[in-house]
């Protein structure tokens, strides 16, 4: 058991390493990187086409942004991304159940950067390993939808501990399934004081701009600093 640990802790440790240089190379360029981890089906891939959606309509909040899209198998959720007119560069994984921070690295030399404001980056649906592993984000958004239940938040702790925004999906379900809403906030709150909570319903929209303004104010930030 001694040696895996070892093992484990020299692996994550070497891939702090390129997290470190993905995250130089972003503050230079002042691109924001934003690491979205949920399960699968929580409506990632959905929350990425609407923001273009909503920011193609125009309005006070505007950023450019592309897509590092991480999946198992296919290339279904960048295909969906390129037909809601976002450059997605898709990274299958093979069976791993996260993406790392060398894969991060590597994707970045066939992205186009210029002129980008924000690099979202869709992990593989997992409310556990891609917690665990820094890609040189600067900031982690956990998704988290009303059909999953409102237990998740205790039972994968690591995820919305680390979290700067909470995003709860599909409220638009909330008539029609059991979830205790008080819980999961209460539950969030009790983990993670500091994290942002959004509700959304990506059927109408309702929430986005919330999402939208955080993102906007995060970009904002991040080119005060870098400045």
């Amino acid at each position: 058991m001694g040696t895996v640990v070892t093992i484990r802790q020299a692996v994550m440790a070497e891939d702090e390493k390129y997290a470190a240089r993905v995250r130089e190379m972003l503050t230079k360029r002042k691109i924001l990187a934003v690491n979205i981890i949920g399960s699968p089906g929580c409506g990632k891939t959905t929350l990425l086409e609407r923001t273009a959606a909503c920011l193609g309509r125009g309005g006070s909040k505007k950023f450019s942004f592309r897509v590092i899209e991480g999946d198992i198998e296919t290339a279904r959720d960048a295909e969906r991304l390129a037909a809601a007119g976002v450059e997605a560069l898709q990274i299958n994984t093979k069976g791993a159940c996260h993406l790392e921070a060398h894969v991060i690295e590597n994707a970045l030399k066939s992205l186009d950067c210029n002129g980008l404001d924000v690099l979202f980056i869709e992990n593989v649906g997992n409310l556990v390993c891609p917690a665990e592993f820094d890609l040189g984000e600067d900031f982690k958004v956990a998704v988290s939808s009303v059909p999953e239940g409102a237990d998740k938040p205790l039972k994968y702790p690591m995820l919305f501990s680390q979290a700067a925004a909470v995003l709860l999906t599909k409220v638009d379900l909330l008539p029609y399934v059991r979830f205790d809403k008080d819980l999961f906030l209460r539950d969030i709150r009790a983990l993670n004081p500091k994290a942002l909570i959004m509700e959304l319903d990506l059927i109408s929209d309702a929430g986005l701009e919330s999402w939208l303004a955080f993102i906007a104010g995060r970009l904002e930030e991040k080119h005060h600093v870098a400045q």
